[in-house]
């Protein structure tokens, strides 16, 4: 049967079951992981960062001090940090010289953490360290072989850095990863290639995004799928998860509705402000990190980062506000909830539907 926009009863069930737990979890809005954005420096000049981060950005790094500071008195007191994921993020975390301290004092602290990277700077050494300093997760990009990953990451090292860098954490016992790739137009007759790749390399957890205009990738149209393209990929991974070869999940992005818990192993939620949260490099307070300045809660050196989480985050909590423009009459609002919060432009308008690249 063909999916796309066509949701059968079955799903229709558990959709609605499904919402119900959604609306427990936003009324709960117990945080679950907490993104750090210790830099915006970065050593690569990636076509497609959501974030704009270069090599000679003018925002210094958060001192560690501030952001233990805001675990110490305002995090841990309200939480049980066994139940709270702390993720190091950038720009390029492995930029910071002090990381494996940071590591240590969250671990010492009784939380876990992990860390978002390209890989460049993860030799086998470095890799070591940040193990002995507690990191738990790593996640790395990896976009495609290697003249696409090179021009999409500006920079003829990129690849073979990643791909030594993923063969070093397979290595390592206990350590969750995934790899992730950016899915272009240029990759995207080339997946069943590229996924016989990732095997053969011996990857296992494998996790897949496409682009939105954000950022640099705004107007660099060569990066984004078209419809059919678009189609074509949720095919790829609905049958490559049939097959069970390699474990992968569509990211978080947007509600897929007939693809809804066949391309990922859950229905679409977007936990920013739910159970996500993060403090950027300036200190604002916000959802994850793909959240840009436009939906900023408060700020750590202004306010308290609990009281923030507790009673603001309103945008995030009740969606009742994107019902407009094409999300007005949509049928499937209820179970979007007007799309990922880092799909809204500064003036609250939708820049990308998943529902509508669906046939």
């Amino acid at each position: 049967m063909a999916r796309g926009r066509y949701i059968g009863l079955r799903k229709r069930i558990g959709l609605k079951l499904f919402k119900s737990l959604y609306d427990d979890a936003v009324q709960r809005h117990e945080l679950r992981t907490l993104f750090w954005e210790c830099t915006l420096r970065c050593n690569l000049k990636c076509r497609h960062c959501g974030s704009d981060c270069r090599t000679d950005v003018l925002q210094r790094d958060m001192p560690l001090e501030d952001f233990l500071r805001v675990l110490d008195e305002e995090v841990t007191p309200n939480v049980d940090p066994s139940r709270v994921l702390i993720i190091f993020s950038g720009g390029e975390v492995l930029v910071r010289p002090d990381l494996e301290e940071a590591g240590r004092e969250v671990t010492r602290r009784g939380y876990m953490w992990g860390m978002v990277t390209n890989g460049m700077s993860l030799t086998a050494q470095r890799l070591q360290s940040l193990v002995e300093a507690g990191l738990r997760t790593v996640s790395v990009s990896f976009d495609g072989f290697e003249e696409v990953h090179n021009d999409i990451r500006q920079s003829s090292h990129s690849f073979a850095r990643a791909r030594a860098a993923i063969a070093n954490i397979r290595k390592v016992k206990n350590l969750a990863y995934d790899v992730i790739t950016c899915v272009t137009p240029a990759m995207i007759d080339r997946l069943e290639e590229w996924k016989e790749f990732l095997i053969a390399e011996g990857i296992t957890n494998w996790r897949i995004f496409s682009i939105f205009p954000a950022g640099r990738a705004k107007g660099d149209d060569n990066l984004h799928l078209n419809a059919e393209q678009f189609q074509r990929l949720m095919e790829f991974i609905r049958q490559t998860r049939k097959e069970a070869r390699i474990a992968l999940n569509y990211a978080c992005e947007g509600f897929l509705g007939g693809y809804e818990a066949e391309v990922r192993d859950h229905f679409y939620m977007c936990n920013a402000g739910i159970s996500v949260a993060s403090i950027r490099v300036n200190g604002d307070i916000s959802g994850c990190t793909s959240v840009r300045g436009n939906y900023t809660q408060g700020n750590i050196y202004r306010d308290h980062f609990w009281e923030v989480w507790q009673n603001r985050f309103e945008a995030f909590r009740d969606r009742t506000w994107t019902r407009c423009d094409e999300c007005k009459e949509c049928k499937v609002w209820e179970h979007c909830r007007g799309g990922g919060m880092h799909l809204r432009d500064d003036e609250g308008k939708l820049m990308y539907c998943h529902y509508n690249m669906l046939k």
